[in-house]
């Protein structure tokens, strides 16, 4: 967890009034600034954000006596998201990070030719991120989340076996959603399924896109979307009280009441960021390190949602799962 040092900020309506003051930084030359945002406050983000903590105290790196971090939420708002941006680029710190699409543009477009790494970014080719991932030609790398959807839509056959049609709800100004569903689209169509997209520009339109998808969907498959994984509950009840599955491609979610992902492990995401944080602050150029796909997909159960949403799990895919909630 983020000590006190860590400045968190609590609420875009907060934001707004303190006006972003900024954080005195240490005078010592010794002493390294690392500042990160993320668009929202969710689990994944957050596993990732202490996982970078985390490397970087593994690293020397340790708050309170060699580093400084400075850590803004901009509360799913690009507004707010922006004057994060611009208040980090005033700051000048030794390394900014982004954690999700919105922040790591947000920071592309303000740090200037200050470093930048990325995280949890699906795919930083479509977002304008980076155009070489093996090769960054510019200030800026980091680590995606971005993976095949066939597998979690095989996963839905195997545990619906009457589906036809996949619902999915996303944001569509969320560019790294907009590739994820396509990507969905594809593999659905290898498999001779159907897609049926419920968008919702903002988190308070995610429980009408769920209820949109009862009676045309026969489950739902959510992207890694900050919009919709922030406001995962109201899925879940739909799907409960619709007898509508819901599926994920965020391992977190899972505990939260989806009843299964296959997906990454987002804590060893923060800590694989963090250590290009650690590299970068040790002197390498970002154009130095290419942009990493973390780990395979793991497979999380939630037997009671799976209950609840009226699905039976087979024992051959219980068995198989890395994690199950009873």
């Amino acid at each position: 967890m983020l000590n006190l040092k860590t400045a968190v900020l609590a609420t875009a309506a907060v934001a707004a009034m303190a006006g972003f003051a900024a954080p005195a930084l240490a005078q010592d030359t010794d002493e390294k600034t690392v500042a990160i945002t993320y668009i929202v406050e969710h689990p994944a983000l957050d596993a990732v954000r202490e996982g970078i903590i985390e490397s970087l105290a593994e690293k020397g790196y340790t708050e309170g006596d060699n580093l400084t971090v400075v850590a803004r939420s901009a509360q799913n708002n690009m507004t707010t998201q922006t004057q994060i941006a611009s208040e980090f680029a005033g700051l000048k710190p030794d390394v900014a990070v982004g954690i999700s699409t919105p922040s790591a543009q947000a920071l592309k477009n303000s740090m200037g030719d200050a470093p930048v790494i990325f995280a949890a970014v699906t795919d930083p080719v479509a977002a304008g991120l980076v155009e070489n991932p093996e090769h960054p030609e510019a200030n800026i790398t980091g680590t995606s989340d971005k993976q095949p959807p066939k597998p979690a839509l095989e996963l839905i056959q195997k545990l619906v076996p009457d589906v036809k049609t996949i619902g999915v709800i996303y944001n569509p100004g969320e560019a790294n959603s907009v590739v994820q569903v396509e990507d969905i689209k594809a593999g659905a169509a290898e498999l001779g399924l159907e897609v049926v997209e419920s968008p919702a520009a903002q988190s308070s339109m995610v429980p009408d896109a769920a209820r949109n998808l009862v009676g045309k969907a026969d489950a739902i498959l959510l992207p890694t979307d900050n919009s919709v994984i922030s406001v995962l509950e109201a899925i879940v009840t739909v799907g409960e009280r619709a007898q509508l599955p819901v599926f994920t491609t965020d391992t977190d979610s899972v505990e939260r009441g989806a009843i299964a992902a296959l997906g990454f492990n987002y804590a060893e995401m923060g800590k694989v960021t963090g250590d290009m944080v650690a590299e970068i602050l040790a002197g390498k150029a970002p154009s130095e390190i290419a942009v990493v796909v973390p780990g395979n997909q793991d497979l999380f159960l939630n037997m009671k949602a799976a209950e609840a949403m009226g699905i039976t799990v087979p024992d051959d895919i219980k068995n198989s799962a890395k994690k199950v909630i009873e």
